[in-house]
């Protein structure tokens, strides 16, 4: 690499290791992960999250180990591991510190630190340089300097990538700024943004997550009110669409590791500062209290067809938090699933993408193969993936009995298709 500088990355899931390979199209870099299983997998060329291609990982100059002493062959470490919610829905730093004591203890003087998970303004200087320092009895701005340039990688999108987002850089000092902004230009063809502050970049990542957040709570609660007073959603949203400064935004299930979690970490801080955030807490309340909707318009309309709620087979379509993508993180069809189980509703669950071994050890769900889904009553379509949307029409009613009911939350069905067949269709 020109800049002379030896990377490391610490976390290998979708964002850790798509940073890795392509570092590694230029020079050898260090991969560590705790999971062995991730770690085989890897080294043997193959990424299970479907992330990375195999000839991406095979042709990337990538030391994939477990051993945390490998890292002090590098000198600019970047760590990028989750930051998810606790039970009761605040931080969870516990990898993110974990990561940032595993460093510590090979940290050497004139190594740069590099934060890319996401975080609430100002953690990476109350929480992981203290930490940094106390562990490697370096100190910091001396001996060592910090990054933080947060990840803005979006899992099983094809066209804005890695390599054409432009990256938010905040360092330590301008001399680090300089520097990282180098490394990261080398690999990023849409070049890099630098910012005056970490505090500002880790304000930047957040809050534009946390805008999706509130844009699509808006569109839930008009979903809710426009089913209230009888008026198609769909047809409100085409008609909005005339308009130059319409915002795309759907009504719909808001999951996954980044915009309702980064909701909740923003809180976090918000409630540190003696500040009660209004329109982020009545979002977040608004996308999570969707599912209860979809659950109740799926009894209802069970009701309607005269189908009995307590022996209706009913199959979820999509488990995943998001389409084409095999993340389960946070996937608030799970919410869905558990509501249906309280009117004593059984579920049949399927994914075309989903690691089955994965969904059973999170959830304790068992996923259905496709051609054993049969005699439904209903069909709640929650993840809009490639496989349900090139499904023939006529695939889908072989499947269900008459009546039924197909809930399509994703908007992917066309209600002409299905007149006089004596399926109801309903749209979020």
């Amino acid at each position: 690499m020109s800049t002379k500088r030896k990377v490391s990355v610490i976390g290998l899931g979708y964002v850790g290791l798509t940073t890795a390979v392509a570092f590694g199209q230029l020079g050898k870099v260090i991969a560590f992960d705790l999971n062995p299983v991730r770690i085989k997998e890897l080294n043997d060329g193959h990424d299970s999250n479907e992330e990375v291609s195999d000839q991406d990982i095979k042709s990337a100059s990538v030391y994939y180990t477990g051993d945390s002493e490998c890292l002090k062959e590098a000198d600019f470490h970047i760590i990028s591991v989750p930051t998810p919610l606790d039970h009761t829905n605040h931080p969870d730093l516990s990898s993110l510190l974990g990561a940032t004591q595993t460093l510590a203890k090979c940290l050497k003087k004139g190594d740069i630190v590099v934060y890319e998970s996401t975080v609430y303004p100002g953690e990476t200087e109350e929480k992981c340089i203290p930490l940094l320092q106390k562990i490697s009895k370096l100190e910091y701005k001396k001996d060592f300097t910090v990054v933080y340039s947060p990840e803005r990688i979006n899992p099983g999108d094809k066209d804005h990538t890695f390599f054409n987002i432009i990256k938010i850089i905040s360092a330590s000092d301008e001399k680090t700024l300089t520097i990282a902004s180098e490394v990261y230009k080398e690999v990023i063809s849409a070049g890099v943004f630098p910012v005056s502050s970490i505090r500002v970049a880790e304000a930047i990542k957040i809050i534009e997550n946390i805008q999706r957040d509130i844009n699509i709570s808006y569109m839930n609660e008009i979903a809710i009110l426009l089913h209230k007073l009888g008026i198609d959603t769909a047809e409100v949203i085409e008609g909005m669409k005339t308009k130059w400064n319409y915002l795309a935004f759907k009504p719909g299930l808001v999951g996954g590791h980044c915009i309702s979690v980064n909701s909740y970490y923003l809180l976090h801080k918000a409630d540190q500062v003696g500040y009660r955030a209004e329109l982020i807490m009545a979002a977040r309340e608004i996308n999570e209290d969707i599912v209860k909707f979809i659950a109740e318009q799926t009894i209802k309309q069970l009701i309607r067809a005269g189908v009995m709620v307590n022996t209706a087979r009913i199959a979820i379509l999509g488990i995943t938090y998001k389409e084409n993508c095999s993340d389960l993180r946070d996937t608030r069809v799970i919410d869905i699933i558990k509501e249906l189980a309280a009117y004593g509703v059984k579920t049949l669950v399927h994914d075309p993408i989903a690691d089955p071994p994965a969904v059973k050890e999170e959830y304790g769900i068992d996923l259905i193969p496709w051609d054993e889904l049969n005699k439904l009553d209903a069909i709640i379509i929650t993840v809009a993936h490639k496989f349900y949307i090139k499904l023939d029409k006529n695939e889908l009613k072989n499947k269900l009995n008459r009546p039924s009911v197909i809930m399509d939350i994703k908007e992917i069905i066309n209600k002409k298709d299905f007149a006089d067949s004596g399926i109801i269709i309903w749209k979020l």
